[in-house]
């Protein structure tokens, strides 16, 4: 996703050296120190755990904005890790916890943030991905069931050109939120509610290219995802122009 794949974690007499997607932003992964990127990792929680402290102590992050940790799903030892160092080293600002509108989602969702308020760690918000497919009019693909060999893409085409709609996407809800999704979750547990990100397949290609979507400047992922970042920001006292 950030196209770092191949590279290679350096030491120096500071510690290691991040991989640095661009001058302001650097990564560590633990896939970086695999012989073989399609290795599994398998290790039990006190290797994990001295990994976790060892990129959290032993990096030379430098000067940082902005430290992002992204963690796996549930409420495992590497949850449990990171709070305890953090709150060893430094006050983390908080958790932003993502989901999908799904209820066996929210289920999972309400005991990350029911750990978060139990180690001390503010949940910043929660944001719904996969909200809704959102696809540009001129990727839509039209079929006739009743007729599978019956092409409607010209004719789709063609209305789509003739009334000025090239620009526009067509929204539709894949997973629908039986009980209201994050949103309505969010007011249960009384935590903000930071906003909704499409399946939007712009996203999807940024990811599998390496790229920022926030490169593209179009598309409502895009948009999205700028709304997000505001947001954070704002509650953490910044103003950010993106």
């Amino acid at each position: 996703m950030m196209g770092l794949e191949g590279e290679e974690v350096h030491q120096s007499n500071n510690g290691w050296s991040p991989v640095y997607v661009q001058d302001n932003l650097g990564v560590m992964s633990i896939g970086f120190m695999l012989p073989n990127p399609d290795d599994a990792v398998v290790w039990r929680g006190p290797r994990k755990n001295a990994l976790i402290k060892q990129f959290l102590r032993d990096v030379d992050w430098g000067d940082l904005d902005y430290l992002i940790v992204d963690s796996p799903p549930g409420t495992s030892d590497e949850h449990i890790s990171l709070a305890q160092f953090l709150s060893l080293n430094a006050d983390a600002d908080g958790a932003i916890i993502v989901t999908t509108p799904q209820e066996v989602s929210i289920i999972d969702v309400k005991k990350e943030i029911n750990f978060c308020r139990k180690v001390g760690i503010k949940v910043l918000g929660v944001v719904e991905n996969m909200s809704y497919l959102s696809l540009p009019l001129t990727e839509l693909k039209i079929q006739d069931l009743s007729d599978p060999g019956r092409d409607l893409g010209a004719k789709f085409a063609e209305f789509v050109e003739k009334e000025g709609l090239k620009d526009c996407f067509a929204f539709a809800q894949i997973f629908p939120p039986t009980k209201g999704g994050a949103e309505q979750m969010a007011k249960e547990m009384k935590v903000p509610f930071l906003g909704r990100i499409p399946l939007d397949t712009r996203v999807a290609m940024a990811a599998e290219k390496g790229e920022s979507v926030l490169d593209t400047g179009s598309g409502s992922g895009c948009k999205a995802y700028k709304e997000i970042v505001a947001v954070v920001a704002k509650s953490l006292g910044e103003d950010l122009e993106l």
